[in-house]
């Protein structure tokens, strides 16, 4: 159950990330509910599921999900650049994610 907790928790920080660009400075009421809800849910999931996966491993994870996430949603929503190298970089984080989940 701690993968799914902190997958969970990662996809949303990819919320609030997204969340954040909305709330045009937390002036708007709506999507700063949101996004202040998608952070402590994300957080208290990541708490959970640290209790059971090692803390480097959970925070990289957590982090690098959110990282893809907000990059590829960055990209496809609000039209970033989506060069080679970018593209690349994405990759090597996929990569390091799922290196760490193999190892674990």
């Amino acid at each position: 159950m701690a993968w799914v907790y902190l997958t969970i928790a990662g996809l949303l920080e990819v919320v609030w990330a997204i969340g954040l660009k909305y709330t045009e400075g937390f002036s708007r009421l709506g999507p700063t509910a949101i996004t202040v809800a998608a952070m402590v849910a994300s957080i208290v999931l990541l708490g959970i599921a640290l209790r059971d996966l090692p803390v480097g491993t959970g925070y990289a994870i957590w982090t690098g999900i959110g990282t893809v996430g907000t990059a590829v949603l960055g990209i496809l929503i609000f039209q970033e650049p989506a060069t080679a190298l970018r593209l690349a970089s994405i990759g090597l984080i996929v990569a390091g994610i799922v290196g760490l989940k193999l190892v674990s």
